[in-house]
């Protein structure tokens, strides 16, 4: 095959960078710059390139669709809790408030300390919540919910 003989003028520091990786490749700067050329010219590089953006973008789209619907079930939950609260909650009087506050206290402890389990094993109020609302709908992805495995203890 006849090539063309080009004479081109480069910076001096892609000179520099064009001679490192000829060297670590073990092939000559033409060949270099022919495969960067060819990439460069080559039309089905914009479509593969567009093709990868748009990939990422839909799975972008996906993961930020599953946020946006837990961030809607925590919200949900907690305001679902609240209004509970409110509305079952007596005053407690003057003179039992140091008791009150030391038993919230303690069940706070608690309630940590049962959280860090639940979380330790992975386990996702969300990912519960969501397959007993859409038992048909595909599994969430890993990172998401509780591992296969079924963890002792109680839930929170």
């Amino acid at each position: 095959m006849s090539r063309a003989r080009l004479n081109i003028f480069i910076e001096p520091e892609h000179a520099k960078r064009l001679d490192r990786l000829a060297v670590h490749k073990g092939v000559s700067k033409s060949a270099v710059v022919a495969a960067a050329l060819a990439s460069f010219l080559s039309p089905d590089d914009g479509d593969q390139r567009e093709a990868a953006i748009a990939k990422r973008l839909d799975r972008l789209s996906r993961q930020f669709d599953r946020l946006e619907r837990d961030q809607n079930v925590l919200i949900e939950t907690v305001a679902l809790y609240v209004r509970y609260f409110l509305t079952v909650s007596i005053p407690v009087p003057e003179g039992q408030q140091d008791a009150a506050r030391a038993q919230g206290r303690a069940r706070y402890v608690q309630f940590i300390e049962q959280l860090g389990r639940h979380l330790q094993r992975g386990r996702s109020l969300v990912r519960e919540v969501h397959e007993e609302i859409e038992p048909e709908a595909e599994p969430l992805p890993v990172g998401q919910g509780e591992p296969e495995e079924a963890a002792d203890g109680p839930a929170v």
